[in-house]
């Protein structure tokens, strides 16, 4: 009996008289990477070397490509997982990974995130409404300057503040100082106003210091992390989310315009089955180049019945005004969290009366 397989589908730029040799190319180099005249097992060639399921025309010397791997070849592991799917076609420039068709083995070896969008909604008290969040920026200043700037975020009652991905464990704003101080900050702003903010730390470092970060944060209460899986990999997002089952995590989109990967599936897809609650991603419209289409196929496939898992939150960012909430609350419906960072500490002196005034137009826009 042949073993499981995942359908990878892949964009490859070719012409009529070569496609098909670039297929099979893909699907060599993505199994068993040798001449297959090579291979003098019969159990490799039925059940491990990628089978080219089908090779479709959707456009002018562009074709979609799919691949079926064998399960097995992934043992089931974050890194091995990327690596069968891309892995060395990832240097091939002509090639990009759009898509994959999972069978249930993958999704029970993942799991996905631990809490999901609804997890995130009853953790801020969220409902009926897009989630909202900002960024204590920028990295370079002491802890005390980001204190300050937590707890006058946190005043303005959004959802959530986050720490800005460049913050680390520098020498300026050590990770041991930083979060606790900030957690507590947030804490008071609470304490005061009632709102339910929630601090969102980065992680950094190799698995033992995010280990230990973690666990530093966690006695301060903190239960929602974030960290960029392309910085970190595949195998460390994968396992601290698997470890931490009562926390939830944000993933950062830091260096994830490098491989050959649709947005719409590393985004909407890989990062969710890695254990992402919550998807940062780059706006359209923004200081980025994604389309409105691109970004809405991403939250589509963030939020939407996929293999059991709990949908996670989209979290469109980058360059994002108070002008256009309104805007990304119709473009995303309200299973989104809006996410504005420099647009609202432009304010200076006024930002917590911004703050405010962004989680007031998104309530109005809940209600509405």
């Amino acid at each position: 009996m042949s073993t499981p397989r995942i359908s990878a589908v892949y964009h490859v730029r070719a012409d009529d008289s070569t496609i098909e040799a670039q297929a099979k190319a893909i699907a060599v180099e993505q199994s068993v990477e040798m001449p297959l005249a090579a291979i003098d097992s019969d159990w490799v060639m039925e059940n491990i070397v990628g089978r080219v399921e089908s090779i479709n025309r959707i456009g002018d010397g562009l074709f979609e490509v799919r691949v079926g791997l064998a399960v097995e070849t992934t043992g089931l592991e974050a890194g091995q997982l990327i690596n069968m799917l891309l892995g060395n076609t990832s240097i091939q420039d002509t090639v990009t990974l759009v898509d994959a068709e999972f069978p249930e083995a993958i999704f029970q070896a993942f799991r996905g995130p631990n809490l999901g969008i609804q997890g995130l909604r009853d953790a801020c008290g969220a409902h009926g409404r897009a989630m909202t969040c900002s960024a204590i920026k920028p990295q370079g200043l002491s802890v005390a300057g980001l204190v300050q700037l937590a707890e006058r975020f946190a005043l303005g009652g959004p959802d959530y503040v986050k720490d800005d991905h460049g913050h680390a464990d520098q020498a300026f704003s050590p990770f041991a100082e930083r979060v606790p101080a900030i957690a507590r900050a947030v804490a008071r702003a609470n304490a005061s106003t009632g709102y339910r903010t929630r601090y969102v730390p980065n992680l950094n470092g190799n698995l033992d210091a995010m280990r230990e970060q973690i666990r530093i944060a966690r006695s301060e209460g903190i239960d929602t992390f974030m960290a960029p899986p392309m910085v970190c990999g595949f195998p460390t997002f994968h396992t601290l989310v698997r470890e931490n089952p009562g926390c939830a995590f944000f993933s950062h989109p830091s260096m994830s315009g490098t491989p050959r990967i649709a947005p719409e599936f590393l985004h909407g897809k890989l990062f969710r089955l890695l254990g992402a609650d919550a998807v940062i991603y780059t706006n359209y419209g923004g200081r980025f180049g994604f389309t409105k289409q691109t970004c809405q196929t991403l939250a589509h496939n963030a939020t939407g019945a996929w293999g059991g898992l709990r949908g996670a939150c989209p979290v469109p960012a980058g360059g994002m005004t108070q002008d256009r909430v309104a805007e990304m609350v119709d473009a995303y419906g309200q299973d989104v969290m809006l996410l504005i960072g420099g647009g609202l500490l432009l304010a200076r002196e006024n930002l917590t009366a911004e703050t405010r005034a962004f989680v007031e137009t998104v309530e109005r826009l809940g209600a509405a």
